[in-house]
């Protein structure tokens, strides 16, 4: 007997069933078999956008990104040869889609919060608070804080009943966000997503913007604050163009890692058909400034962005009835929430920073493997996490930070740049007593002056035209 469901509540000790919400045609179940059971195999997909390399050609580095593979073994994967996988059309999936698309909103809105249980609920009702352990938090939902913690805001907001958002759509969309975040990338996961949604959280709470946004600019915040490094390769983009990756041609070389995490958004939305019961006009705008707020995650802008946050300051012109001047603050609330990890309180910030900066090490591996030159801060015999923290947070976050302290001065802001503080003392303890050790390994002729400027200029060059690798801390580009 085949039965029929249209959206199975999902515990939070247990990983989403891809083959109960399959983004494939019905979502469908045998009442022979367990609802959780396990999924077809086929349906096990590989990591989405992962980079295969060909290491049978030595002259070259092929590239590839692979987009939604739903077959193939992930065994096959790791040998030498990957295989590359031709790109599913996004028609094929829209039109997979459509079957999910007439089904009636029958789900009240609580039931996904009835069933938040034990230490997960506790944490989502101190949400707000800034030193909320995201790890913890991913850990009890058994590796979905994403959609569970996305789902919550938009509904504690009231979001999913005035914007009249199809549950079932809605919930497929989260999921799939979720699934399109590569795992095995240690910092641009799914797991920074959430944390930068939450940060993006605490700043729209914040006196200055909470009285001023409106219902719109918070969906649209929360929305970008959770997709903005959707589909991220875990390489940065002087990598994807040096190897002349499709992605790099495709962009023309600008904003190549924010262009492709907006364009992922907007195909999943299209897809899931979130907005599709909104005027085409207003869905099109939707996508528009979701793509601004994106955008503006590029460091190699951040000087432009930083330069009009201290003049709009300076002559204090700041109008927060101008649609144009609170967007522009939703791009500067997302910034802050996309490098906030160096204001975390230390046991939080402490592993941001080594994810962050395994991931820097782990392209640098790939580039000596490939005979490529490495990029800044990528070479793990030559850097160290320390090092790269301190010059993170003197010549991008402190400037950054400070800025915001001045819009807002609040105790958040104060909160802020004392944990910065203490962490940027933190990681110069660890020097120091690290200090002979690296001597020993690399001696060096260069005095402060020489190091100081060296550091400066890996986080200019990071911040004039690299992403995310150049910069610890995911202050990254996307």
């Amino acid at each position: 007997m085949e039965v029929c469901y249209q959206l199975p509540v999902l515990p939070l000790d247990r990983p989403v069933p891809k083959h109960v919400l399959s983004r494939r045609g019905a979502i469908s179940f045998s009442s022979s078999s367990s609802l959780f059971g396990a999924p077809d195999p086929r349906q096990l997909s590989q990591r989405r956008g992962a980079i295969s390399y060909d290491s049978s050609d030595q002259t070259a580095l092929y590239i590839r990104m692979l987009a939604r593979l739903s077959c193939g073994s992930t065994s096959a994967a790791s040998g030498p040869e990957r295989r590359v996988h031709r790109l599913l059309s996004f028609q094929r999936y829209l039109h997979s889609s459509r079957l999910l698309r007439g089904v009636p909103q029958q789900i009240p809105l609580h039931i996904l919060d009835e069933d938040y249980t034990g230490q997960a609920r506790c944490m989502l009702e101190k949400v707000g608070n800034w030193n909320f352990d995201i790890f913890l938090f991913d850990r009890l939902t058994n590796g979905n804080s994403l959609i569970t913690l996305t789902y919550h805001l938009l509904n504690q907001y009231g979001l999913v009943e005035l914007f009249q958002l199809d549950m079932v759509k809605l919930w497929r969309f989260l999921v799939m966000v979720q699934e399109d975040y590569h795992s095995d990338n240690p910092y641009h996961n799914a797991v920074h997503a959430a944390d930068v949604t939450q940060a993006m959280y605490c700043y729209l709470r914040e006196p200055m913007l909470a009285k001023s946004l409106t219902s719109y600019d918070i969906l649209l915040g929360l929305l970008a604050a959770a997709t903005h490094d959707l589909g991220h390769p875990g390489v940065n983009q002087p990598f994807l163009i040096k190897t002349d990756h499709y992605l790099a041609t495709l962009y023309r070389n600008t904003s190549v890692l924010e262009n492709h995490h907006w364009k992922s958004a907007v195909g999943l939305l299209r897809e899931t058909g979130l907005f599709s019961h909104l005027p085409p006009e207003d869905s099109l705008n939707l996508e528009r400034e979701l793509g601004s707020l994106i955008l503006a995650t590029d460091i190699s802008r951040q000087n432009d962005y930083l330069s009009r946050f201290r003049m709009h300051l300076d002559q204090e012109n700041l109008c927060l009835t101008s649609a144009s001047h609170r967007h522009f603050l939703l791009q500067m609330a997302l910034k802050c929430a996309d490098i906030c990890n160096p204001c975390r309180p230390w046991e939080l910030s402490k592993q941001w920073s080594e994810k962050v900066t395994e991931e820097f090490f782990q392209q640098g591996d790939i580039e000596k493997k490939h005979k490529l030159e490495v990029s800044p801060l990528c070479d793990r015999e030559r850097n160290t996490v320390g090092n790269i923290q301190i010059g993170f947070m003197t010549y991008v976050a402190e400037p950054l930070f400070a800025e915001w302290a001045r819009f807002s001065d609040t105790r958040l802001s104060q909160t802020m740049l004392g944990h910065m503080g203490l962490n940027k003392a933190s990681w110069g303890s660890l020097l120091q007593e690290q200090t002979p050790i690296s001597e020993e390994a690399e001696p060096s002729a260069a005095g402060p002056d020489r190091e100081e400027a060296a550091a400066r200029r890996d986080s200019s060059a990071a911040a004039g035209g690299t992403s995310s690798k150049e910069i610890p801390q995911g202050s990254r580009e996307s």
